[in-house]
């Protein structure tokens, strides 16, 4: 206990002594500094807000301003203090940031170490006081730091948490614009000592990475390739730091490809290493890579030229076999992204034509039996672009009774409306798209006829003209079929209140036209049209300021009397 006492008084009176000092004279204030030092190491309680209320940061920050010989002392009592948050402010009011800055230009490595944990510290979490910092030029000290220093890992360590606390600012991210960040940080990636700085450096490169001009900067110093390489290097490890940082990796390698310039330069007519590298990830058993490889995929199909290389190069299959994998207690997302890239990748015409004649459709029907809403409708929506303009694609599918029998099932999904819309969807681009008797036959024995009514009720007009373009459609080739089922859900009142209604669009009263035109053509639905007055509202219409909409009404009516 005496000693205890003896430390307290020895604190009190180098704390007094410091506090009434008018002049700097460096060899009275050393011992005392020794002293403050050393009761901060003990780690006692409060000692840090004894320090900071005594009186002393004015003079800490004079002795700091006046580039001493006892600076780096100095910042290294400040340091210690700012350990403790409570003490911050008082730091910050002091003026103790504005003048620890300059010294972040030391040639001195202990006095750039103990300059950069005290601004860190004192800074930590105030964004305010970070956005000051960036102001003051500390960004470009930072990296002169890191290029003169590369390998003095205390340093380095500052350094990088600095630039983690800095790297959301806009300001910050501008000003590393200009120094070749990326270069410097994918050095220290390479060498980084343990998983945690790892992670730091590949939180700031993500983080950096949001801004376009520094994205496009990191895939020309060629940032991809190393963080394939780093993903390469950790792959068969599977405690959870290594799967944290082919996570991160992965994940920013994905994010780096969504600019256009970057992203063809990552494929580079799929020779590109990262896209060899982002192939291997599909058949790799770590289901993140599966994750990222697949969401790049679909980055990477972002124009035809890329789809049409990719399927030459044989990227369907592998998706296919990762796909398959995941069906019955799989990753959702996985199998969503995986959908996703084949979608893309179905969008040009001649990739859909061999992609039916590969086996796709065929193999792609296993997830039929998934459970999973989200999988549903990729699905659902992967599908369609592969139908879509293709007359043989939407016929093979239209008349597939357990394709159509889980679709209309979907029909009915009650808890998701975007299932719903989708499934119907894709009804009626199948009857749309194969105009075909085999498969309207096919829709009608599923009861997907009545959806399609159902989705002409839509708000959305995009899905309004799909359903009535392929209710005309199937009405023209199988109306004998379907009429009971239009009487039943009085789809003749529907269509005069769409041809009435003044706030429908000229789009949806149009394809209406086309369908009342289809049934018009059978004797018996022309005299249930006479039943429902069409033609007075069909009369109203000749005279619509759209005058396709007004030559349509006209050929209706006629058409209406000639077969009455």
């Amino acid at each position: 206990m005496m000693t205890n006492t003896g430390d307290s008084d020895s604190l009190t009176e180098a704390l007094q002594a410091i506090s009434v000092s008018t002049e700097l004279i460096e060899e009275e204030l050393k011992p005392h500094l020794d002293t403050i030092l050393a009761a901060q190491l003990e780690k006692k309680k409060d000692i840090a807000v004894q320090i900071a209320k005594s009186g002393i940061l004015p003079i800490l920050a004079q002795a700091l301003q006046n580039k001493s010989s006892l600076s780096c002392q100095v910042a290294l009592v400040v340091a210690e203090m700012a350990r403790e948050g409570a003490v911050r402010g008082l730091c910050i009011e002091a003026g103790l940031v504005k003048v620890l800055v300059p010294h972040l230009d030391s040639s001195e490595p202990e006095m750039l170490l103990n300059t950069g944990r005290a601004i860190g510290r004192i800074c930590f979490d105030n964004p305010y006081q970070q956005d000051q910092l960036v102001h003051c030029g500390v960004i470009l000290k930072l990296m002169s730091i890191m290029r003169k220093h590369p390998e003095n890992d205390p340093l380095i360590n500052v350094c990088v948490l600095a630039l983690c606390n800095l790297a959301d600012i806009d300001s910050a991210r501008e000003a590393l614009i200009e120094v070749d960040v990326g270069d410097v940080l994918i050095f220290q990636l390479k060498r980084a000592p343990d998983a945690e700085r790892q992670h730091a450096i590949l939180e700031i490169l993500g983080s950096l990475a949001e801004n376009d001009i520094l994205k496009f900067q990191f895939v020309e110093s060629g940032i991809p390739e190393a963080l394939s390489e780093l993903i390469k290097g950790l792959q068969g490890c599977s405690d959870p730091a290594t799967l944290c940082s082919i996570k991160i990796a992965s994940n920013l390698i994905v994010s780096l490809l969504l600019g256009d310039e970057s992203m063809q330069k990552c494929f580079s007519e799929g020779s590109g290493m990262v896209y060899q590298d982002v192939l291997s990830w599909l058949q790799s058993s770590n289901t993140q890579l599966q994750l990222s490889g697949s969401l790049a995929i679909a980055n990477f199909a972002r124009n035809d030229s890329n789809c049409v290389k990719m399927m030459d190069l044989g990227v369907v299959p592998h998706i296919l076999t990762m796909l398959e994998q995941h069906i019955d207690e799989g990753d959702v997302s996985v199998l969503h992204a995986g959908l996703s890239a084949l979608r893309n990748l179905a969008i040009p015409a001649t990739n859909k034509l061999r992609m039916m004649e590969d086996g796709v459709a065929v193999r792609i029907k296993s997830l039929l039996r998934s459970d999973m809403p989200p999988v549903q409708f990729k699905l659902l929506g992967t599908l369609r672009m592969m139908v879509d303009g293709q007359e043989e694609a939407a016929m093979v599918l239209g008349t597939d009774a357990t394709l159509l029998c889980r679709v209309t099932e979907w029909c009915e999904a009650k808890d998701h409306v975007g299932l719903r819309g989708e499934a119907s969807r894709l009804l009626s681009a199948l009857i749309r798209h194969s105009r075909r008797p085999g498969v309207i036959h096919a829709i009608v024995k599923a009861n997907g006829i009545r959806h399609l009514i159902s989705m002409s009720k839509s708000e959305h007009v995009i899905m309004q003209n799909e359903a009535l373009v392929a209710l005309a459609i199937a009405s023209a080739i199988n109306i004998e079929s379907m009429k009971d089922l239009f009487m039943e859900t009085k789809l003749l009142t529907l269509l005069k209140k769409m041809l009435e209604d003044s706030s429908a669009t000229a789009e949806v009263k149009y394809s209406a036209l086309g369908l009342i035109c289809s049934l018009a053509k059978s004797g018996v639905m022309n005299a249930k049209l006479e039943e429902v007055n069409m033609k007075d509202s069909l009369n109203k219409l000749t005279d619509h300021s759209n005058s396709q909409l007004a030559s349509q009404a006209s050929s209706t009516l006629a058409l209406l009397g000639d077969t009455s």
